[in-house]
């Protein structure tokens, strides 16, 4: 087992996603006066997924604002940046909103500031987003960044501007290096290209935890009870990031309990389905879930999904997967 594969959060995690819960986070957004009470530790950026690399900004953060008695905090955006230059990009996100939040709060972050990424902040240079939201705003004290980040109109605020303006404006600043995961850096995006891979396991020790997706069962057509799998249709958030068309293990949280679940993501194609779904077999489990919220953390990637001459090989599929996930050591 690796080091990375140590670090995984609790496998409880997702059970938490399924309701709007009250965050002791502090969150305050779209702010428009002088909005911070306390000075501040800061560091700026998406966070989606609040992956490995970010955790460890945030235990800066959180060492700093107790070493010089300052509140730790995230300057973060919604939508993503990416959907205001790229309209047309399909982005999809690790996190939704609520994930974010919560994850943030699990790693001990103190405030959590959420701005609009509207035109009139795009359109703020490098040394105008320093001096009206960090200085005059928010308060910082001590900024801590990434190891590629950028910031303002054209990209015009980075690390050697930030020490240029630190004395000026009374606040230091320090760019933390990237976490390595093999042989190349965690981020976001690497994530994502495991996810849209199958590859769970990877993509689940980037993040130090299981990536987890939750929703509201919904009907659908019913299929599986008549060939003995009832299955939990998932109506996930549109902008949440689905892997791979396939099979996978996953624990599934529904009813604060736990159990095994064999998921599918597909568009059934052996009954010529044409839409995708997300569908969930929980094992031991026979209850009328209709309209619940429901999560579940993926586990481990089982196989691509299989258009089956007829539904006799795919209940074989089954069998032999519902097999495999009932063995799988949670």
């Amino acid at each position: 087992m690796s080091y990375l594969h140590k670090l995984i959060i609790s496998p409880f995690l997702g059970q938490l996603f399924h309701y709007i819960q009250e965050f002791q986070l502090i969150i305050t957004e779209n702010f428009t006066g002088s909005v911070s009470q306390n000075p501040l530790a800061l560091s700026i950026g998406m966070f989606d997924g609040v992956h490995l690399g970010h955790q460890s900004i945030i235990k800066k953060l959180n060492a700093i604002s107790e070493k010089k008695n300052l509140e730790s905090a995230i300057l973060t955006f919604w939508p993503h940046p990416r959907t205001v230059f790229s309209p047309n990009d399909d982005l999809k996100l690790l996190n939704t909103i609520d994930e974010k939040k919560y994850l943030l709060e699990k790693n001990g972050l103190q405030h959590l500031f959420l701005k609009e990424f509207d035109d009139e902040f795009r359109n703020l240079t490098g040394e105008e987003f320093v001096k009206q939201i960090l200085v005059d705003k928010l308060r910082v004290k001590h900024l801590i960044i990434g190891y590629d980040h950028t910031f303002g109109k054209n990209r015009s605020g980075d690390f050697s501007l930030l020490k240029k303006l630190g004395p000026e404006f009374g606040f230091e600043v320090e760019q933390v290096e990237a976490v390595n995961y093999k042989d190349f850096n965690i981020s976001s995006t690497q994530i994502r290209n495991a996810l849209s891979k199958g590859n769970i396991i990877a993509a689940n020790e980037m993040l130090g935890y299981h990536y987890s997706l939750s929703g509201t069962v919904v009907h659908g057509k019913k299929i599986g009870r008549t060939i003995g799998y009832p299955t939990a249709n998932i109506e996930v958030d549109v902008l949440k990031l689905l892997p791979k068309k396939g099979a996978y293990i996953v624990d599934v949280f529904v009813k604060n309990r736990h159990y095994k679940g064999m998921l599918s993501i597909g568009t059934n194609p052996t009954v010529n389905g044409n839409s995708l779904s997300v569908e969930v077999y929980i094992l031991d489990f026979n209850e009328d879930i209709y309209g619940q919220n429901i999560s579940v953390n993926f586990r481990e990637f089982l196989h691509d999904e299989i258009k089956f001459k007829n539904l006799e090989e795919l209940v074989e599929r089954l069998d032999e997967d519902k097999r495999l996930t009932a063995d799988f050591q949670f």
